[in-house]
């Protein structure tokens, strides 16, 4: 791959300050450090917590490049929009005395939106958005992130997640756009254009930061920051390609897997981190380590004999800046280093050209306040639309039967489960705190599931259940409501939580809302089961005995509605999982498995597949066809299909395009997804879509672990149709 464009003007004045800046300068660069490090003590509650000569001391005597995270409070609490300009202002102030005037640039997990800014737009999660399968709705989250972002006076967000999503117990799984490579790399890819733009400067865009290269998102046993076992063709297969993507999306910055693949942590790693992402895939910006993760190369990791060897290490394997992030240790350490000669200054200088180039790209240095007002560009109506439009087509319809779904708004409906009244357990983690599970602290201007039921129905709408996640249901009390009801929406599923304490062992529910259902079943009344939750925890006998089944994931601030909106046909549900939905605790497979997962006794059958989704309405696809049957190596593949909506409500659907390699000298999955499209269409209404397969798309990782295309047939899949081609040799 062909590296990011350098553009001569920025680079003649990155080698001008690199000739101006001593030492301690440059290693003050490549040092991160979290707001506690020049905040208050106790002045969370203050307009402006900022100790004045803790700051001078992080920029004049430390030169630090960058400072990240909220002020600090007990959990992390989103700030006002105007205390955040207050307090970036006063940073960019103090960075502007500097003899060289380079500025700092701060840093923010804004991973659904501006997360830590009071009352900003928060969309669903990434997995919630790859349900909708829209690309132009992740391009527009993206670009109002950065927009209200900005507004807050921040400069930079670690966002998007690009590793993929394949192992259904690990607790960030929720912040992937899913197991499939095509739809994570379309979906992050739109993501940054809308983050971005052509030029991140502009007043209302900033650089995106892709998250955690590479690997960090299968652990083995599930658990977060613990090891990976990923051969190296199935890293180039399945893990490479959506940082491939951010990277030719132009992502200026990488952000480092904080554990380890096959025996190598992520810090240590000089062969992804240079020779991989540098060498082949043409990174340019620059990486920062994730949280503590450099000290962790001695003190939990062992690969370090000390605190120094570990900054040596991190240094020299690619790590340009360091998330320290309470002290000063690595600029002391790395300093030291410098000054031994044990580190090259030749290293320093590529590690903080980079970090200055992506300054320059930005506008920081040119910046002297934060040039994007709040008024116009921060929770407006029009984003707020687009928020609840992402909600919708979010949730996916798993099961309907007997067409009980939608609910007439005259239905007497009884509502109970530990998420039928939560805005929380719709968000997830990274939501106003790092563990989202502030209830209290939630804007009430969004409806819980529960107001928004009360609130759209005609008839009525009755609740039995605790007012948090993990308060006592009366499953007494719940039965007895239940046979005085027409129908039971039944909201189960887990509590917000990310990273390591999020780690579980297991994906069943827990065992009281199995005993809630179970009662409630012996009922006989019709159920509609609900699910909110970052993972897919077990809901096989549930989901079974359940007339219908809406998952929600985690759709954000407008879950509520959006949902009600779903209940009560409003709206007509149009999301597809991008996950498979695992049947058992043991049966976890992805869809693009080899032919021997689905070959005799052993067989591909999640409880829901990927790409499933219902609607209130009938889609069907035909007359695939291919331009022709044969193409020579290195030709494009054009196909056409027609997709028509056969029922009788206007609707939404997702066309998704897979390929199956038939015979190859590696083994290939059944089918991948390597095109899709989202369509409106009206009752009747036929659309003919076209798509183009390049010739990327017809390869693998070889026996060489090299990327090739190899002569031989293929079949495209479309819905119910396949359609025949033979690829060539020159």
């Amino acid at each position: 791959m062909a590296a990011q464009q350098l553009d001569p003007a920025v680079e003649q004045r990155i080698e001008t300050l690199l000739a101006q800046m001593t030492p301690e300068e440059k290693v003050g660069q490549m040092t991160q450090v979290d707001f506690s490090v020049i905040s208050l003590e106790n002045g969370q509650d203050l307009d402006n917590p900022i100790d004045q000569a803790k700051l001078d001391a992080a920029i004049f005597r430390y030169h630090v490049g960058s400072i990240l995270n909220t002020p600090t409070t007990p959990n992390n609490k989103a700030q006002p929009v105007e205390k955040w300009r207050t307090i970036t202002q006063q940073i960019r102030d103090t960075a502007a005395k500097t003899r060289l005037q380079i500025p700092v640039i701060y840093g923010i997990d804004a991973i659904h939106g501006a997360t830590y800014t009071r009352d900003s737009v928060l969309f669903p999660q990434a997995i919630s958005m790859a349900a909708t399968f829209n690309t132009e709705l992740s391009f527009l989250e993206g670009q109002i992130t950065a927009r209200e972002v900005k507004a807050s006076g921040l400069d930079w967000n670690f966002s998007p997640v690009m590793d993929i999503g394949r192992q259904p117990l690990w607790p960030r799984l929720w912040e992937t756009y899913g197991e499939d490579v095509h739809l994570a790399s379309a979906m992050g890819s739109a993501y940054i254009a809308g983050h971005q733009g052509s030029d991140y400067s502009a007043a209302d865009k900033a650089p995106t930061c892709l998250k955690h290269y590479v690997g960090y998102s299968y652990p083995l046993n599930g658990k977060d920051r613990t090891p990976a076992w990923i051969g190296e063709r199935a890293l180039r297969e399945w893990f490479l390609p959506g940082f491939q993507a951010g990277i030719a999306a132009g992502a200026p910055a990488v952000m480092i897997n904080s554990s380890e693949v096959d025996g190598i942590p992520g810090h240590a790693n000089y062969h992804y981190l240079t020779e991989i992402l540098r060498g082949e895939l043409g990174f340019t910006g620059f990486t920062v380590s994730d949280w503590q993760d450099i000290i962790r190369l001695h003190t939990r990791d062992k690969v370090a004999a000390s605190p120094r060897e570990a900054v040596k290490i991190a240094v020299m394997a690619g790590v340009d800046m360091s998330m320290v992030p309470y002290d000063f240790s690595f600029y002391e350490l790395l300093l030291d280093l410098v000054n031994s000669g044990e580190v090259p200054m030749s290293r320093i200088d590529e590690a903080v050209g980079r970090i200055l180039r992506v300054k320059l790209q930005s506008g920081l240095f040119e910046r002297r306040e934060a040039d994007l007002p709040v008024a116009g560009n921060f929770a407006t109506e029009q984003a707020a639309a687009v928020n609840r439009q992402a909600a919708q087509e979010a949730i996916v319809l798993a099961k309907n039967a007997g067409d009980l779904l939608p609910l007439s708004k005259q239905a007497s409906i009884l509502l109970t489960g530990p998420t039928a009244n939560s805005l929380s357990v719709m968000n997830g983690g990274w939501t106003i705190t790092w563990q989202g599970n502030a209830e209290d602290w939630y804007p009430k201007q969004h409806p819980t599931l529960l107001q928004a039921l009360q609130a759209k129905s005609a008839g009525k709408v009755s609740y039995v259940g605790g007012q948090r996640f993990g308060e006592e249901i009366n499953i007494e009390q719940a039965v007895t409501a239940a046979r005085q009801h027409d129908v039971v929406v039944l909201a189960l599923g887990e509590n917000t939580y990310t990273e390591t304490l999020g780690n579980i062992d297991s994906l069943s529910l827990d065992s009281v809302q199995l005993q809630l259902a179970k009662a409630l079943f012996a009922t006989g009344k019709p159920i509609v089961l609900i699910t909110f939750g970052g993972r897919p925890r077990l809901i096989t006998d549930i989901a079974e005995q359940a007339q219908a089944v809406l998952l929600g994931f985690l759709p954000g601030m407008e879950g509520g509605r959006a949902m009600a909106d779903i209940l009560f046909g409003e709206v007509n549900p149009s999301g597809k999982l991008p996950i498979s939905y695992p049947r058992a605790s043991n049966d976890v497979t992805p869809y693009d498995h080899k032919p021997m997962e689905a070959f005799e006794m052993v067989q591909y059958q999640p409880l829901y597949p990927f790409g499933h989704g219902l609607s209130y309405t009938r889609f069907k696809t035909s007359g695939l066809r291919l331009e022709r049957s044969r193409y020579r190596l290195g030709e494009e593949v054009k196909l056409s299909v027609s997709v028509e909506n056969t029922g009788n409500r206007p609707g939404k659907e997702a066309v998704l395009v897979y390929l199956n390699d038939v015979y190859a000298s590696v083994t290939r999955p059944v089918k991948q997804l390597k095109a899709f499209s989202k369509v409106a269409l009206q009752p009747g209404e036929r659309r003919a879509l076209q798509f183009t397969l390049k010739p990327e798309d017809l390869s693998f990782i070889g026996p060489d672990m090299r990327r090739i295309v190899e002569p031989g047939e293929f079949n495209v899949m479309v819905g119910d149709e396949s359609a025949s081609f033979e690829v060539l040799a020159d």
